[in-house]
């Protein structure tokens, strides 16, 4: 299958041949026939798939075939909704390049930068809208935007959105849209959150998933390396020496000891930085664009990175700490051996994360290596089978009561114009890592 064969225009075949796309993923080849006949539509699509495209082209055909020449200022006409800024970010740039051939406006806004340049923005007049939740909520209480004239909506990582506790921000924005509109709906599960709001605002939508549950990409190697928690940091700078060229993205558990890793990584002589909700959006915005030209090989980060980075050819994945909830283990991951490529998965796992290890390897159904690297190799073996390995609790709620277990997502294959999911059940957003509050009252 061609893309010429899915019935996109010229002008945005020629900037996908110029990107050297030739054919399109399986989420492409089966959402945008559907997006482009004009119906709602309910996308499972998992990182890496080529989420972004099976709904930016057939986003700006639309505008493109129905363009008019402005009369006065430009009217926002589509609206795409992402959980968070680096996705949004991504998600403008992704539209940029689909649309250099076309007279086409688009902006961002989301949270972490001054709202003077996006309101000016605003005032001058876009065609689309990528925004964050809280931030367009906060356009909208200062009457610094208007969305009567939406004729499309994109919620993007909707199963995302919903786990941040942005469900009243968003019935809120809907509130300002027409009612008559398309709406295209992406998500990791089709969990029953997803489907009672699907219900809520969608008519009669088409329903595609790409990939079974849970899932990762063949080509990515599951590796762990067993240590003692005193030793843990030493392992970690010896595996990084094995190639301290190489680009690797490292998985810390807490914003303070993202900081700290990356800080001693410094110190040891590795070039290093660290991305985090606590990061200024300028840092962060910074952090990953030397990771990006190579300026820095070693990028620490806490969860927030586990979505929406497009990073291509990244060949390795170390999680120095283990995620507390197994969906995690495969967001992160799915930074790797994406395309087809292959990546390598490493998790340096202690006594007492022994739980979590099990926990991951339930939920992906397969056997993961155990590797001790010598010199390394802890006082106390892992042990898998177990029950309640190395004793440690599973996280409590306040309440005391075992949280429960988060729903499943989906994975598939594909490029690298591919977003980003994650497939948890609803919580209150508290901080910390996170884009923005939820609409107030």
């Amino acid at each position: 299958m061609s893309f010429e064969s899915l019935g996109l225009a010229p002008v945005l075949l020629r900037a996908l041949a110029e990107q050297n796309y030739s054919e399109p993923t399986p989420i492409q080849a089966a959402a945008i026939p559907v997006a482009l006949s004009g119906r709602d539509l309910l996308a499972g699509a998992q990182t890496g798939t080529g989420k972004t495209a099976a709904f930016a082209l057939p986003l700006l055909q639309r505008l493109f075939a129905s363009a008019t020449p402005p009369q006065g200022k430009r009217r926002p006409r589509a609206l795409i909704l992402t959980p968070t800024r680096e996705l949004a970010a991504q998600v403008h740039e992704n539209l940029r390049t689909y649309a250099r051939h076309l007279r086409i406006h688009a902006t961002t806004v989301f949270g972490g930068v001054g709202m003077g340049p996006q309101i000016d923005a605003l005032r001058r007049g876009v065609d689309v809208i990528v925004a964050t939740p809280g931030r367009l909520i906060d356009h909208l209480e200062r009457r610094s935007v208007d969305l009567s004239t939406i004729e499309m909506l994109v919620l993007d990582e909707a199963d995302r959105m919903l786990d941040m506790g942005f469900l009243p921000a968003i019935k809120r924005v809907l509130g300002a849209l027409p009612q008559k509109r398309q709406t295209l709906l992406f998500s990791a599960t089709f969990a029953d959150e997803i489907k009672a709001l699907a219900r809520q605002f969608m008519h009669d939508p088409a329903e595609i998933q790409v990939a079974a549950r849970n899932s990762v990409a063949a080509t990515v190697t599951h590796r762990v390396h067993p240590v003692d928690a005193t030793r843990k940091r030493d392992l970690l700078l010896h595996l990084l020496a094995e190639d301290s060229r190489r680009q690797t993205l490292v998985f810390s558990r807490t914003k303070h000891g993202a900081d700290k890793l990356s800080l001693w990584l410094e110190k040891s002589g590795l070039s290093s930085a660290a991305i985090h909700g606590n990061k200024s959006q300028g840092a962060r915005t910074r952090a990953l664009k030397e990771f990006k030209n190579g300026k820095v090989t070693v990028l620490v980060a806490t969860d927030i990175a586990a979505r929406g980075l497009d990073i291509d050819q990244l060949p390795i994945v170390i999680n120095y700490d283990l995620p507390m909830v197994a969906e995690d283990y495969v967001h992160r991951i799915g930074r790797t051996g994406r395309a087809g490529a292959e990546g390598l998965a490493v998790s340096l796992v202690t006594h007492d994360e022994t739980h979590l290890l099990r926990d991951i390897r339930r939920l992906l159904r397969q056997e993961i290596a155990i590797d001790n690297v010598e010199g390394f190799a802890p006082e106390r073996a892992l042990s898998l089978d177990a029950p309640g390995g190395g004793g440690a609790r599973r996280p409590q709620g306040k309440s005391g009561k075992p949280n429960h277990a988060r729903r499943p997502h989906v994975q598939a294959p594909g490029n690298k114009t591919g977003g980003h999911f994650a497939a948890k059940k609803p919580r209150t957003w508290r901080g910390g890592e996170r884009d923005a509050r939820p609409a107030r009252g």
